[in-house]
């Protein structure tokens, strides 16, 4: 299943500024057999793709904040990471109302590719309990929040089961229907297979083993001779 991919989230003690991404995925199971051409006796009446289709789409999302309640220009300063050009104003309040102290427009003020827009749904307006990821979004700050999807797109369609780490028996098969009799001689078929198996590693580990044993013999009577030598020598310097 799908929820052994992702470790688990204890709600008491999470972090908020951890929750950066969504992963959703929708089952669609659609029915098939009704847009199938009667006339079409090609296709065998046994398949399972005659009455159903199942499939699960992935879609990844990664969640971006946005304070809410402050004024765009004022929301700019804050998240961008770049500076506006006040080259051309005289003070910052000129950026801010938009005019000047004698009531003149002020002139633009360049910035990044930030957006002057803000989420209009509330109900994507949310008071965070903790401080989030990005400027502005401080503790007990209303933020919008907002999926921004990353991809890759998936659609996927469950295609086999086998028993065990790909070397077990075929449980499920969306595109080969066998009999039960075929079932049990491919069950016997993979049996006899890991028996070899088991069979050859065994005698691996005998061959490995027993070389291993005349490895350390030889290095044993190496070492004896060496031995022998060295008393033979302490020997003969005694008897002289």
């Amino acid at each position: 299943t799908f929820k052994n991919f992702f470790p688990a989230i204890n709600v008491a003690n999470v972090k908020l500024a951890d929750c950066r991404r969504v992963v959703l995925f929708n089952f669609i199971r659609r029915d098939t057999s009704s847009s199938r051409n009667d006339t079409d006796t090609t296709l065998s009446t046994n398949s399972p793709d005659d009455k159903e289709d199942e499939e699960v789409e992935v879609r990844h999302y990664v969640i971006r904040a946005t304070p809410v309640g402050v004024d765009r220009k004022v929301r700019k300063i804050v998240q961008s990471r770049n500076v506006p050009n006040l080259s051309k104003l005289n003070d910052i309040s000129d950026y801010i109302m938009g005019t000047t102290s004698s009531g003149a427009p002020a002139p633009s003020a360049t910035s990044g590719n930030m957006s002057d827009s803000e989420p209009e749904d509330e109900t994507s307006h949310v008071v965070l309990p903790q401080k989030y990821i990005g400027r502005g979004n401080a503790t007990s700050q209303k933020s919008a929040l907002k999926l921004v999807e990353l991809g890759p797109r998936l659609r996927l369609k469950l295609a086999k089961v086998e028993r065990g780490m790909a070397g077990g028996d075929v449980m499920y098969h969306a595109y080969v229907n066998k009999t039960p009799q075929e079932a049990m001689e491919q069950k016997q078929k993979i049996t006899e297979r890991n028996e070899l198996k088991r069979k050859r590693k065994e005698e691996q580990d005998e061959n490995v083993a027993r070389k291993e044993k005349l490895k350390q013999d030889k290095k044993q009577a190496k070492l004896q001779r060496k031995l022998d030598r060295e008393q033979k020598a302490m020997q003969a310097l005694r008897n002289e």
